[in-house]
């Protein structure tokens, strides 16, 4: 028996600090065009609640968003990972907007890993499809931002987001695949890869993120001297992450920093199924649930034998005697 006593990686489920990826804002010249390439290309689900004139689109992405204000054209100076259902019907979509979208930047690769999907403006995006063991129990989400990052400054943001912000953080690789990892959320992370080419002048596009320990980073911010934005008792905003010890600018994004009180905190999102036609329609199938059923099992663990865990016990055993 004893050997298959087995316990629990309590570790694995801690978050740290900064608990959700909630959106990423990115100006676009066109709002059509917007359309296009989100919600007929990518089948993502527009707000029908928030910013539905002509001026900003939300588009939602499982528990996460893209707000897309208009104006000159931000580019993510990297790529966006998304997790969408089904590839061959994401792949027909996006070959049905090929002509509203000839002319712009629009392109697509197939590859082993990805559909490589760049939009009419040049941002990437990397659309996987759902694979638990990656990216959690969502078949459509928001799972990384990877960032493309000068090198030999992946270790000094990772010691950045743990310092600042008591993030959970990693480093791997070496060289120009060296990748700082940040935790932001449940499956959520950014990513800080090192190249060589320089990177593309900043634009002003921003993430948000909710965090926990909500004045903290903000101490640690202002003593710095990086915060840029006192938003509302809820939001601050800063824009360049530092090393901790020179206060040397390592990158440069904007971050939206919320606290989990925020109004919006946790706010419900609608999200279509894009398979749902007139041609081939199912009653109820309307919306689309982006969570998998997650299980639950209970490991052979060893009962806590001291005395104040044996009253417990002892409860318990008289409860089930009873059938209760």
């Amino acid at each position: 028996m004893a050997a298959n006593v087995q316990s629990y990686d309590r570790e694995a489920e801690d978050l740290g600090n900064i608990v959700g990826l909630e959106h990423v804002n990115l100006q676009i010249p066109d709002q059509s065009l917007g359309t296009a390439f989100y919600i007929m290309g990518l089948g993502l689900t527009r707000d029908p609640y928030m910013n539905t004139g002509l001026a900003n689109m939300w588009i939602n992405v499982g528990k996460s968003q893209f707000h897309l204000p208009t104006g000159e054209p931000w580019v993510l100076r990297g790529a966006i990972g998304l997790v969408t259902p089904d590839r061959a019907a994401l792949l027909k979509r996006l070959d049905n907007v090929k002509k509203p979208l000839a002319g712009t930047q629009f392109a697509v690769k197939e590859t082993n890993d990805c559909v490589a999907v760049t939009c009419p403006w040049g941002n990437r995006f990397n659309m996987h499809t759902p694979d638990e063991a990656r990216f959690g129990a969502v078949t459509l989400g928001m799972p990384y931002l990877e960032f493309d990052v000068p090198m030999g400054t992946a270790k000094g943001i990772s010691k950045f987001y743990r310092k600042i912000f008591d993030a959970k953080t990693c480093v791997e690789g070496k060289g120009e695949e060296r990748v700082a990892r940040v935790s932001v959320g449940h499956n959520q992370e950014l990513r800080f890869r090192q190249r060589r080419a320089k990177p593309a002048p900043y634009d002003g596009h921003h993430i948000q993120v909710y965090v926990q320990n909500f004045s903290k980073p903000y101490k640690e911010l202002m003593k710095r001297e990086v915060m840029t934005e006192e938003s509302n008792a809820y939001q601050y905003r800063f824009e360049h992450v530092v090393d901790v010890d020179t206060n040397e600018t390592l990158f440069e994004i904007e971050h939206e920093v919320r606290s989990m009180t925020h109004p919006l905190y946790a706010r419900p999102l609608v999200n279509r199924n894009p398979m749902q036609s007139q041609q081939s329609y199912q009653m109820e199938g309307d919306e689309w649930n982006w969570q998998m059923r997650v299980g639950n099992p209970r490991l052979p663990v060893p009962e806590f034998t001291w005395p104040r865990a044996q009253a417990l016990k002892d409860r318990r055993a008289t409860r089930m005697a009873r059938g209760m």
